[in-house]
């Protein structure tokens, strides 16, 4: 199908370590090419992949469909104007992406090193770090615990905690599992100007400073005394077209020109970051960015050497995988 020029661009949708092996073939066919998250398992290959995008003007894109949540391009907007001001701690905790055992005997690549190369990090959760480091950027460090099958029968992490370190002294805790039902999607953000929470998709509430944290702190004449504050409920307005949006974007990059809204290239970051979780647990260590991605490669080829798993699908496992996307 490639090679044989009937087709211009491609969409792949492959389990995941298929997307750079299929992702540079399209390339070099000179086709444009959507490809799936995570863009690739680990970061060494996710720079091969990236690599074989020689040709720019071929459109090489990442379905990356919560960039088109109008609620985080609101709050990517409040944080680049500057109204939070600087930036001290974030804390997301992402529990709502609960699984059965069944959905993991519904394919034999599922929850494996093997086949998968993770677990919530590398399937649910390159949504919500692509945001991370689309909203804040990248750490410095990470310090992470993840925990290999605690509330599944499986090889890989399904319960994940993570600290993570700015250089500017900035700290970030994330927390993820597919364990937990009903869960919560809570983002909140501690600036020098106020807080921001997020939980859900039609609001975003400030809590406004009247002045700044650190000024007032200096200027401050008694002990314990706090800034005036606003409390302020910002509305989401518009839908978030989720898939539809990436791929209506994808046509209109390579038809008219448009920029794209998630370039490949950036899906290296989220990979880095679920890399450098499962790496610092590994080793018991903080792990400083970036990450060495032949360390992490081959830190996960030994797991795949040392697996025992023999993993086969189970017999009517099959159904229906549309309700598995949480859209807030």
């Amino acid at each position: 199908m490639m090679k044989s020029g009937d087709i211009e661009a491609i969409f792949i949708c492959t389990p995941h370590y298929a997307h750079t092996t299929i992702g540079i073939k399209a390339l070099e066919a000179g086709l444009h090419v959507l490809v799936e998250k995570p863009i690739s398992v680990h970061k060494a290959d996710c720079e091969r992949l990236i690599a074989a995008h020689a040709n720019k003007d071929q459109v090489f894109a990442a379905m990356f469909n919560m960039r088109c949540a109008p609620v985080y391009i609101k709050l990517r907007e409040l944080i680049k104007s500057g109204a939070l001001g600087k930036i001290d701690r974030i804390n997301w905790v992402t529990t709502e992406w609960f699984r059965t055992d069944q959905y993991y005997a519904s394919g034999d690549w599922r929850a494996t090193w093997k086949g998968e190369g993770g677990g919530v990090l590398l399937n649910q959760c390159p949504h919500h770090l692509d945001l991370w480091q689309w909203l804040f950027g990248m750490p410095d460090m990470v310090r992470a615990f993840c925990k290999f099958g605690r509330f599944h029968d499986i090889e890989v992490e399904d319960a994940v905690t993570a600290y993570m370190e700015y250089a500017d002294g900035a700290t970030g805790v994330f927390i993820t599992t597919t364990g937990e039902t009903p869960g919560s999607n809570r983002l909140e953000i501690a600036g020098d100007r106020g807080k921001v929470t997020v939980e859900g998709t039609e609001c975003i509430r400030f809590t406004r400073n009247e002045t700044s944290a650190r000024e007032f702190c200096q200027a401050a004449e008694l002990g314990l005394t706090r800034p005036g504050v606003w409390n302020i409920e910002i509305p989401i307005t518009g839908e978030n077209p989720q898939h539809a949006g990436i791929t209506a974007n994808f046509a209109d990059a390579i038809l008219e020109g448009k920029p794209l809204i998630a370039p490949a290239a950036e899906g290296v970051h989220s990979v880095e970051l679920a890399n450098a979780m499962l790496y610092s647990t590994f080793t018991d260590s903080s792990v400083k960015l970036p990450l060495s991605g032949a360390d992490f490669e081959a830190a996960l080829k030994k797991k795949i050497e040392s697996s025992t798993v023999k993993k086969v699908a189970a017999a009517g496992a099959g159904q229906d995988f549309s309700t598995t996307f949480n859209v807030s």
